[in-house]
């Protein structure tokens, strides 16, 4: 699949840009505050390693509600910020719907670019799986009951999970994630080496191709939805579309939604209790 359009750096930047209108500051700091109340409010195990370095952490939340301890489902949450920038703890509200539904929720943490490359994002992504499922028992989740989900940058991770040999290459079953919501993602690489992502994130031509999730056959049969804001620039929509179009032609059950009304963070109002997006994540546990 080819880059299509906008064909200038000036109209990439422009249709990348998703602060259009919003106050950065102001955003992080309400997500601050809510993730720091999570914290507070939620059993939950902060920072546990899933790897050799200081970036590989994830922060556990255990379900509430459980039944005689038996195992929970597991939702694991990748974060945005266009691969070089925020981490998990910014992000830690989204958990609170989850978790009063009876999930388990693993806010995961990763490296940034361009302090690592590129593809030792989306190594750290598939370590941070392997690990929940490996450690399952000793957290009393089901390891048979996995979904996943990421905003922005975290939607290209899940959508990279799902394009994963997870038995050749983790020797783990390729079915180990049940569902993908990816919001706001991004699944076609090609622009951002002319954008100004670029400093940061390096691509090269190999990695356009080896990241793409448009350009990789999906290896695990998950339900997937894919999700974008009406109010975000028509690339999101085209990305959604053409990821959606890739994962129907190989058979996989696919929904795509643009949802009218809101923003690229808007969107992630709807982890809220009671929001759509928990009870698609629960869905994927029936």
């Amino acid at each position: 699949m080819r880059y299509r359009q906008p064909t200038t750096q000036e109209a990439i930047d422009r249709a990348y840009d998703p602060m259009r209108g919003r106050d950065p500051a102001a955003l992080l700091e309400a997500w601050r505050a809510r993730s720091l109340a999570a914290r507070e409010c939620h059993r939950v195990a902060l920072d546990l390693p899933y790897g050799p370095t200081r970036a590989e952490c994830l922060d556990l939340f255990r379900a509430e509600g459980a039944v005689d301890d038996a195992p929970a489902p597991c939702h694991l949450f990748f974060h945005g910020g266009y691969w070089r920038s925020l981490s998990h703890k910014e992000f830690s509200f989204v958990v609170e719907g989850l978790v009063a539904s009876g999930v388990t929720v693993v806010v995961v943490n990763y490296a940034l670019c361009p302090t690592v490359a590129f593809g030792e994002v989306v190594r750290q992504a598939r370590a941070a799986l392997a690990w929940v499922y490996r450690h399952a028992a000793s957290w009393g989740i089901d390891p048979h009951q996995l979904s996943v989900s990421g905003h922005s940058a975290g939607g290209h991770l899940c959508a990279m999970l799902l394009a994963t040999d997870w038995q050749e290459t983790y020797g783990l079953p390729d079915d180990l994630i049940k569902g993908a919501l990816c919001v706001s993602g991004l699944y076609d690489l090609s622009p951002f080496p002319w954008s100004w992502l670029q400093p940061k994130l390096q691509l090269t031509g190999r990695d356009v191709i080896d990241y793409s999730p448009v350009q990789q056959p999906c290896r695990v049969p998950a339900k997937v939805r894919l999700v974008a804001g009406g109010e975000e620039s028509s690339e999101f929509a085209r990305q959604m579309q053409d990821q959606a179009a890739h994962l129907d032609a190989q058979g996989l059950a696919v929904t795509a939604e643009l949802l009218a009304g809101d923003d690229h963070f808007s969107l992630l109002e709807h982890y809220r209790p009671g929001g759509r997006f928990v009870e698609a994540i629960t869905t994927f546990h029936c």
